[in-house]
């Protein structure tokens, strides 16, 4: 007697998380941590997605809020959205905001790029902003 039971595709296993840490400072007047994005992303053994779990924290000299964005391939853009926010810790202003989700990209996932911006006044009223950035190859491909 034959026991026939459903084949189920193979799905593909996400990879360890790597750790994420980035932080904008300014660059003009006097030294002010303007955002700190942390968390974590994997990447998926299938090389089309990765995951993320990021923290961001606004600067509390920081004004106006930072942004952050992803970047695949270096050249498909996503905002990852705001998924909640927690209380921040010193050195942040009100709380942490959290985006946590996972991407899917249409072809070969070769690399991620974080792009933090933020913000500050100096001298007086004149606004200057800064952007960092990060990149985290796919160790799939």
């Amino acid at each position: 007697m034959a026991l026939l039971l459903p084949v189920t595709p193979a799905h593909a296993a996400y990879g360890p998380d790597q750790p994420v840490s980035l932080t904008v400072t300014s660059n003009a007047g006097p030294s002010i941590m303007l955002a700190q994005l942390t968390g974590t992303l994997a990447f998926d053994d299938g090389n089309t997605k990765f995951k993320y779990s990021l923290r961001l924290c606004w600067g509390s000299g920081s004004y106006p809020m930072p942004n952050f964005y992803v970047s695949v391939n270096g050249s498909s853009v996503f905002y990852p959205s705001q998924t909640g926010t927690t209380t921040a810790p010193a050195g942040c202003q009100l709380y942490l905001f959290l985006y946590d989700g996972e991407y899917t990209h249409s072809t070969t996932l070769a690399n991620v790029t974080l792009y933090v911006t933020g913000g500050w006044f100096y001298p007086g009223n004149t606004y200057n902003s800064r952007t960092k950035s990060v990149t985290y190859d796919n160790p799939y491909n």
